[in-house]
């Protein structure tokens, strides 16, 4: 475990390689899991004021699926959520080409909205678990990934530096610097 400020990173961030393949798991995480994608607030807030220019990318069964639950639900266990179409698929999906992917970041890269998508699904399969004194981030390894892992480990591609963005995202350049810093001091030692 590495202490960056107020968070504690697992070294698994470090090691494990990844590199999404969307065009072998197909987006699986957009509907694997038993709740929606975690969100903020501030993030249900966004997705809110994004949503019509989201709208137009998914379908009216989604539509239909948000204008009954709304923007996000609170899931089983208390926490805040996006909502699902039949208890799996997250709402704010379409699909293009067999692969699901997100009408909130196809917005944003089209330049409609300044929101992105929520953090929890731009760190995927990185995790964090808040506490009141730090942060627990760890890396969920899971079976839908596997095409991920390979991908990665083709690539040589650390997780951390694949998920540069959403970290900075999230922590910030300095606290990305330090990471980066650890990782290579760690490496130099093996």
């Amino acid at each position: 475990m590495l202490e960056i400020g107020r968070t504690i990173v697992s070294l698994d961030i470090l090691e494990k390689q990844f590199l999404c393949d969307l065009l072998k798991c197909k987006g699986a995480c957009c509907v694997e899991g038993d709740s929606g994608a975690p969100v903020t607030v501030e993030e249900a807030k966004a997705i809110e004021e994004a949503y019509p220019e989201v709208q137009a990318y998914i379908s009216e069964a989604h539509q239909a699926e948000i204008k009954a639950q709304g923007f996000a639900v609170i899931d089983f266990e208390g926490d805040l959520v996006t909502p699902l179409v039949e208890n799996q698929q997250c709402v704010y999906t379409y699909e293009e080409k067999g692969i699901l992917k997100c009408g909130i970041e196809k917005a944003y890269l089209e330049g409609k909205t300044k929101f992105r998508k929520p953090v929890s699904c731009h760190l995927f399969p990185i995790r964090i678990t808040e506490y009141k004194r730090f942060d627990a981030v760890n890396y969920q390894q899971i079976d839908i990934c596997k095409p991920g892992r390979q991908c990665g480990k083709s690539e040589k591609l650390p997780l951390y530096v694949f998920l540069k963005e959403p970290l900075i995202r999230k922590y910030g350049e300095e606290w990305y610097g330090q990471l980066s810093y650890a990782a290579e001091n760690y490496f130099a030692q093996k």
